[in-house]
Parts: C-alpha cells; structure tokens; sequence
C-alpha cells in the first residue's frame, strides 16, 4: 500500500488535502511502507473518524484508479475489475492529555523508520514530521498550524479512581 517513494508522497498529499478542508492540527507524522502513525488535534466541526475516513478514501481511490488503470494497459481485452481492500477496516487511537506524552508520542513515531532499519538517523526519512521539529523545513504537510483552526476544549473533569 505505502511501499513505494511515490504512493507515500501520495498519502502526504492528500492528508495535506485533508489538513486543510477539516481544519485540524497535524502534530506529527510518519508513514512507512505498511503503516501510518498520526498525531493530530480534534478537528473542529467535525469528529476525528469523520476527518480520517476522508483521508482513507481519498488516498484508496486515488490508488484503486491508478491499479484499473494499469491493469487495463497490461491486459486491454481480459480487464476486470476487482474489489481490493487498501486500508484495515479500523483505525486505532489513543488519547493524548499531556505535553510529557506528546513529546513521548512524537519521540516514538520520528523514531519509527530507524527502529525498523529504514534509515540511519530519523532526519534522513523524508515522509515524517521530524525535519518540521529539527530544522524547520516546510514538508508537503503543514506541520503545527496552530493559528488557523480554534480548537475544541472541552471542560476539565475529574476521572474515577
């Protein structure tokens, strides 16, 4: 799904596409060749699965139409289309309260790639939020656009022992 340089610049792209049409703050990323790690805020109008299901779609059509595609070249008069599953029907989350964690969320997902053997250093993976942190290059995502969306805060409460 994400195992080729151009299918990952791909995925950037349209989550960029989505950044901005839901508006929501992407805090950090990763996507490696099976997988994706988000860190992002609440989007504001709309629920997180809402935003992340247009993510989803979107990039699944786009490689669903460029697959028809290319089967319909290789093989004009025996072309069929077949139904294939891009993404996991579940996407799996976890809530960060604390600023310890986010950095520790952050931590986990630039160092993602290295721990894999993907690259030497984290730096040197092109498709992570790590040289928005590092050096401040802007990457085909927006990363920590704070001032655009107001964010939803709900009120502080207190959680059962």
């Amino acid at each position: 799904m994400l195992g080729s340089a151009r299918r990952r610049d791909l995925f950037l792209k349209v989550l960029e596409q989505v950044r901005q049409r839901y508006p929501w703050v992407v805090l950090g990323y990763v996507v490696m060749p099976e997988h994706v790690h988000l860190l992002v805020s609440e989007p504001r109008q709309r629920k997180l699965a809402t935003a992340l299901q247009a993510l989803k779609l979107g990039f699944a059509r786009r490689v669903l139409a460029e697959q028809r595609r290319r089967e319909r070249l290789a093989r004009p008069d025996r072309f069929e289309h077949r139904l294939q599953r891009v993404w996991p029907a579940r996407y799996f989350d976890f809530n960060v309260c604390t600023a310890r964690k986010r950095v520790e969320k952050l931590r986990y997902i630039h160092r993602n790639p290295v721990k894999r053997g993907l690259v030497a250093a984290p730096e040197l993976w092109r498709w992570s939020s790590f040289r928005a942190y590092a050096f401040q290059e802007m990457g085909l995502v927006r990363v920590n656009q704070w001032g655009v969306p107001e964010l939803k805060f709900k009120e502080a409460t207190t959680f059962p022992r």
